[in-house]
């Protein structure tokens, strides 16, 4: 069970974790929120519509982390648009799909975050050092989300594209300022793989 999830009976998985990851995990996770930030009603915190029927961004945003959390949906990298006709009409979808839909993918990584910093926090109230920390089902979601953006912000600031790209950084002096952000990035991506794994079993 070290360094990767297994199945427990009845849905959930389990995770054997020493002091140093959940410190890791949790602190990744906290940045994570930091990130993405508070909800649109923030500022209207006695208002609990505020949030809901408030309209999200229409541009996408600046930080290369989060475009990569928060893409277009009508862009494609591979296929550059006909015509300049053809990119404002994929600008104006974009615009209008983000604008009805990242405050509740935002919301929903929020919940994510949250929801392994909870689970973090009550395996470190149970008991000193490290421990086996036991997810249900939902929690396991939340983890698979929540280790999925990790990974794709990591991946961003190391500005991973492919494949071929994970290969180079496999190849990485230990000297080289990046290598800390690499082995973090490789060890969530086993976990992330085995809780897959995991969840369909």
């Amino acid at each position: 069970m070290p360094g990767h999830f297994e199945p427990l009976p009845g849905g959930g998985a389990a995770v054997a974790l020493d002091e140093v990851e959940i410190s890791i995990i949790r602190s990744l996770a906290v940045q994570l929120l930091e990130l993405i930030g508070p909800g649109p009603g923030a500022d209207a915190p006695d208002d609990p519509l505020a949030e809901l029927f408030a309209d999200g961004p229409s541009e996408p945003p600046a930080d290369p982390v989060l475009r990569r959390l928060f893409p277009d949906a009508y862009s494609d990298p591979d296929k550059a648009p006909a015509s300049p006709a053809e990119a404002e009409q994929r600008r104006a979808h974009s615009a209008e799909f983000r604008r009805y839909t990242e405050n509740d993918l935002r919301a929903g990584k929020r919940e994510n975050a949250l929801g392994v910093i909870r689970s973090l926090d009550a395996l470190a109230a149970a008991g000193e050092g490290g421990a086996v920390l036991k997810l249900t089902r939902e929690e396991s979601r939340q983890w698979l989300g929540a280790l999925n953006d990790l990974r794709l912000a990591i991946g961003a600031r190391l500005e991973i594209t492919d494949e071929d790209d994970t290969d180079l950084l496999y190849r990485l002096p230990e000297e080289d300022p990046r290598k800390p952000m690499v082995l973090a990035y490789l060890w969530l991506g086993g976990l992330q793989e085995t809780l897959v794994a995991t969840l369909l079993s």
